[in-house]
């Protein structure tokens, strides 16, 4: 056969396991799998020794453009992805003004559009309930819906108008409105109560410490907010998902409440590599909520990886500026929340995977695979199978990754100090999407856009209907 593209010699991860196949892709997808040597094409690629992946999905990203460039932009932070072997990431509602309507999704999807290297989903926050403005937003093609169930911060209203329901009997009726119209709701999940409670009590410590910060938002926050979401969920019969899970507290809620309703949960890698210890090291810079915690919060979210009680690792990426981060460096009240995480996750995902925490089919699973079956792109994404689209990752298992945030492509490698200097074993070395190469060896390829909108299943038989 002829196609436009065959990576030939790779070592290729199919939902069968590895295989020794040569991959042909034409039109943006994945045509045939084919035996070494056959076929021809218009480009070959050579990946002796390299092992091709699905691309990661990143279900939990904030770009936050149109507003805020100065922090980063759909195209900083989609070269970044490509960079960190991302085809695919969801982006959150949090700009200025909030994404909480169709009109303003059908700007921002207009707005991505223009510049993303990469594919994008883009969430909406429910700031109309009705059965109409939800089912506007739905027929826009957002790809799941957001809430918080705690208050804005301060002096940040517009960015999250229709976002936040602190109160039980706001967050009971936002998950049966948004039960009905059949796609994911994301959770940032913890009690608004306990954490007005916690930060009182707080604000008597030194804020210079990361012990602090902890002792502001601690784990009981998080967890209290879980199960009593759960319980909701119960009658609600939403399909919930639990944002950045960072406790063994949570951890415990979540097994509790398996198989009482439709619920998942995903956690990042600064809960999974980094303790309170080195978010001190590197001060407010480390600074996210809920915060980073303790090594045996760690050892809880693997032990939930590997038992199914976990089935997302994102990177709840966040940037901000070097003067936002400095401005508050001796506080973190006052700090930020939020660190640059696109071009760690996979390298870091890959170590887990070479050290014997996971299997490559599991990692798949967590960054990819489950993603496309929870909000709705699968079989189109997530595995390498004729009829995919050819979003698809080239890697090294032998080499290593060295983060030095000078050489990141995210513009907030300034505030990259948590993972600057890190090591991982395995490197990607060429992304693909729609079957383009937009990342190899070290090089963003072109400016050309090559990411596409992508919509879940559920969002696409509203438009139909």
């Amino acid at each position: 056969m002829t196609a436009g593209t065959i990576i030939r010699h790779a070592s290729v991860l199919t939902p069968d396991g590895v295989a020794e196949h040569d991959v042909a892709i034409a039109d943006g997808r994945i045509v045939a799998l084919l035996a070494r040597g056959d076929g021809d094409a218009a480009l070959v690629i050579d990946a002796t020794d390299l092992t091709l992946i699905p691309g990661a999905i990143d279900i939990h990203c904030h770009v936050r453009a149109p507003a805020f460039s100065e922090r980063g932009t759909v195209e900083s932070e989609t070269r970044a992805a490509a960079a960190g072997g991302v085809t695919t990431l969801f982006e959150m509602p949090i700009t200025r003004p909030c994404c909480n309507s169709a009109e303003r999704v059908a700007l921002r999807r207009e707005h991505f559009a223009q510049y993303a290297l990469v594919n994008f989903g883009l969430y909406a926050a429910p700031g109309d309930l009705s059965e109409r403005g939800l089912q506007q937003m739905r027929d826009e093609g957002v790809i799941a819906f957001k809430i918080f169930t705690t208050a804005a911060p301060a002096g940040r209203d517009d960015e999250f108008e229709g976002l936040c329901y602190p109160e039980e009997s706001q967050q009971l009726e936002v998950l049966t409105a948004l039960a009905r119209t059949g796609l994911p709701v994301v959770v940032h999940a913890e009690s608004a109560d306990l954490l007005a409670r916690a930060e009182a009590a707080a604000r008597k410590l030194d804020p210079a410490l990361a012990t602090t910060h902890n002792a502001a938002r601690p784990a009981i926050c998080e967890a209290i907010a879980v199960a009593k979401l759960l319980t909701m969920n119960i009658e609600a019969r939403a399909r919930l998902h639990i944002a950045h899970v960072s406790s063994a507290l949570t951890v415990d809620v979540l097994r509790r409440f398996a198989g009482t309703s439709d619920f998942s949960a995903e956690t990042c890698p600064h809960y999974l590599l980094r303790t309170v210890d080195d978010v001190q090291r590197v001060g407010v810079f480390g600074k996210v909520n809920p915060p980073v915690r303790e090594r045996l919060d760690q050892v809880a979210l693997w032990s939930a990886i590997a038992d199914g009680t976990i089935r997302h690792v994102t990177t709840d990426h966040a940037a901000f500026t070097l003067n936002e981060k400095q401005s508050a460096a001796r506080d973190f009240f006052a700090a930020p929340p939020g660190v640059p995480g696109l071009e760690v996750l996979l390298p870091m995902m890959l170590d887990a995977t070479i050290q014997g925490r996971i299997t490559l089919a599991q990692m798949t699973d967590l960054i990819s695979s489950n993603a496309a079956q929870r909000f709705g792109l699968a079989p189109a994404k997530g595995s390498i199978v004729v009829g995919a689209d050819a979003d698809l990752v080239l890697v090294d298992l032998a080499a290593t990754t060295e983060i030095t945030a000078a050489a990141l492509f995210t513009e907030a490698r300034a505030v990259a100090a948590l993972y600057d200097g890190a090591r991982f074993q395995g490197r990607v070395v060429t992304t693909l999407v729609g079957g383009r190469v937009v990342y190899d060896h070290g090089v963003v390829i072109g400016d050309a856009v090559t990411g596409r909108f992508v919509s879940s299943a559920a969002a696409h038989r509203g438009r139909a209907a």
